[in-house]
This record gives C-alpha cells, sequence and structure tokens, in this order.
C-alpha cells in the first residue's frame, strides 16, 4: 500500500476541567456511551504544545453506536485546565464548533429545551435544513445538524461527530490544507454576507465567508463505516478586527476544542505527503516508540497544524479492546486495511456500553 487511506473523523477533542463529570454530560446529550480506552498516564510526547513540559493527564475516548466521530475527553491533571479569557466568537482562529448529527432536528431541540440546555432558536443551515446550537457546561459550542446515517440504531436522539466549524485567516490556503491531505475536495456552500445564526453569538452586523466541505471519495478502511461521511466547514470574518486565536495564551489540553482527530491508515505515506505539500508532522509517536498504549487501544499516532496553528491529529490504531470479559481485543495490523470491519463485530460493544 503506497497511499495513506483516511476513514473518517475518529474524535474531536475536548479539553475539560473533570473527565467524568464531562463524560457524564456528553453521554447523557450525545449518546457517547462507548468507552474505547480510560487511562490516566504522562502526555510527554506532546509536550511541545504544553510549555515544553510532560504533564498528567486522563483522557477518555467515548463513542455513539449510530455512528461519526467519538469525543476524546481530557483533563490536565498536573494543573488547573485554564478557560479563554475572551469570548470565543465565530472566525476566531481554531475550532469554535463540533458538528453533532441527529435525525430530527425539532424533536431534539423540544427534548434540549426541557432539560433546560443552553440552545439557541432554531436555524435553517446551507440546505435550508433546521439547526441549532448549544453549549456545554464548560461554554463549548456543538450545532445539531440535519444527517439521516445510522450506523446500528439504539433509539438515541443523536449519533456522534458529523463535523466540526473551524476560523480561518485566508479561506483559500486552508481549503488547499483541507483538500490537499484530508480529502475534503467537494463545496457544499460557498456564502458571503451576515448570518441570522451567528447574530446569535452578537455577530449581527459582521460578514463573513462560509465554506462548507465534504469528501467526494467514500472512505474506506476499518472503521470507515462506523465514522461515516463528514463534513467541514471554514469560517473567515471579512470586517472584523479583534480576532483571537483560540488557544492564545494557554495550552493543549486546556479548556475547549484541542484537536480534529482523523483515523488513518499508512502514517508513513501520510508523513511524506504532508512534508511535500508543506505541513509536515510537529509530533509523531514513533519517533520516540515503536507503538503508543491508550488504555486497552495501540498504535500510532502524529499531529501537523494546518494554516493557522489549528491542531489536525491522525491516529493509526493497530488494536482495541472489544470486551473485558471474556477478554477479546480486535488486532488490525495485518487485516485488510480498505475493508471495514463486519458490524457484527462492534456491536459487541454494545455489551461495554455505560447508559
Amino acid at each position: 500500500m503506497e497511499d495513506y487511506i483516511i476513514s473518517g473523523i475518529q474524535q474531536v477533542g475536548i479539553g475539560v476541567p473533570d473527565v467524568y463529570q464531562a463524560w457524564d454530560w456528553y453521554r447523557d446529550f450525545f449518546g457517547v456511551g462507548v468507552k474505547i480506552f480510560d487511562e490516566q498516564a504522562v502526555a510527554d510526547i506532546m509536550a511541545p504544545y504544553m510549555g515544553g513540559v510532560e504533564r498528567q493527564r486522563h483522557a477518555i475516548l467515548a463513542l455513539n453506536l449510530q455512528g461519526g466521530g467519538g469525543f476524546e475527553i481530557w483533563q490536565h491533571l498536573s494543573r488547573s485546565p485554564q478557560s479563554s479569557d475572551f469570548e470565543i466568537l465565530p472566525g476566531d482562529l481554531g475550532i469554535f464548533a463540533c458538528k453533532i448529527k441527529a435525525q430530527n432536528i425539532p424533536l431534539l431541540h423540544r427534548i434540549y429545551t426541557k432539560k433546560n440546555a443552553q440552545i439557541s432558536p432554531l436555524f435553517k443551515d446551507e440546505r435550508n435544513k433546521d439547526t441549532f446550537f448549544m453549549r456545554d457546561p464548560y461554554h463549548n459550542v456543538f450545532q445539531l445538524v440535519s444527517v439521516s446515517q445510522c450506523y446500528i440504531a439504539q433509539n438515541k436522539v443523536t449519533g456522534g461527530v458529523w463535523g466540526v466549524m473551524i476560523g480561518v485567516s485566508d479561506m483559500e490556503k486552508s481549503l488547499a490544507f483541507y483538500k490537499q491531505i484530508l480529502g475534503y475536495d467537494t463545496i457544499i456552500a460557498d456564502r458571503e454576507g451576515i448570518f441570522e445564526d451567528f447574530a446569535h453569538f452578537g455577530m449581527s452586523q459582521n460578514r463573513f465567508r462560509r465554506v462548507v466541505l465534504t469528501h467526494s471519495r467514500e472512505r474506506m478502511g476499518a472503521f470507515s463505516q462506523i465514522l461515516g461521511n463528514s463534513e467541514i466547514e471554514l469560517v473567515q470574518s471579512i470586517d472584523r478586527t479583534n480576532i483571537h486565536k483560540i488557544f492564545d495564551g494557554r495550552m493543549w489540553g486546556d479548556i475547549g476544542f484541542i484537536q480534529l482527530c482523523m483515523d488513518i491508515k499508512n502514517m508513513s505515506a501520510l508523513e511524506k505527503h504532508c512534508q511535500s505539500v508543506g505541513y509536515p508532522f510537529t509530533v509523531d509517536s514513533r519517533k520516540k516508540e515503536n507503538q503508543f498504549a491508550m488504555g486497552d487501544a495501540s498504535g500510532h499516532f502524529a499531529y501537523n497544524e494546518d494554516p493557522d496553528g489549528t491542531l489536525i491529529e491522525y491516529v493509526e490504531t493497530e488494536r482495541i479492546k472489544l470486551l473485558k470479559k471474556p477478554s477479546l481485543y480486535l488486532n488490525l495490523k495485518n487485516r485488510n486495511p480498505y475493508k471495514p470491519l463486519p458490524k457484527y463485530l462492534l456491536k459487541l460493544l454494545k455489551l461495554t456500553e455505560k447508559k
């Protein structure tokens, strides 16, 4: 295999002050009850993004089996996680919002209203479908979007991660990055103007360019069917002068969306391609040891940065645990890299799901 494979968005990393409290909330609202790993350890390889210091952390990777990417819920243990000291707004540089898929947006809006969630009114998106925003207890923004895809039906009100909304400073440079490396080569919408939904964030007089991207090629690989298709929305402010980098003055793992992670195969080919287009790896777990382990999962990971410094993670999974008792691991090293896993194997994860 000479080229690399992207199977989809594996997860969005979310820095929180209390990992178990956050997981409780995300399970309740987003159904991410399947825990792939739960581990406390030293984040040594990521020291370049944590002030050059190796720091203790606690991380949980959790999925919703109805499909979509998961959450890597991440907590600093050796320091107090820091919140932004400014209001994060559309067009600020970095991941502004995480998109969550749901089949019935009006019903979901009513359910969340009854739960007293921090939600916006209903709006229409670029497809003229219902959508709305909400905040978690840590002030992170989520956009609920209408998507019919479902992997394993579980009668949940949402699926998992459908994509992200990322603030950029130069739309053309960012479009090239997300097309050339992540394969988001199809423009669904390219709009410029004042937007009703952004007025909810106090941006009623500001102009933006918003480009929604997807991929023309179906994703391949072991987890491609459960992760599914995805979208990235790039947002460039046209007339704001006080644009911030979302993690300005803070470090990786602080409160907020810390990375977009893609599930991949063939890290060596990806590394060569990223170098060839001018976005080399800034972190690579292979440089330290042959394998990294996160609890019951293992493989390799690497990072690079988009043109504005937003962190993109790439994970090549080699092993995950499907069952604890009896102990059953899934080894991915020697299987056909293009072939999706059979659904019956991933259905075993339902037996470990925390409601």
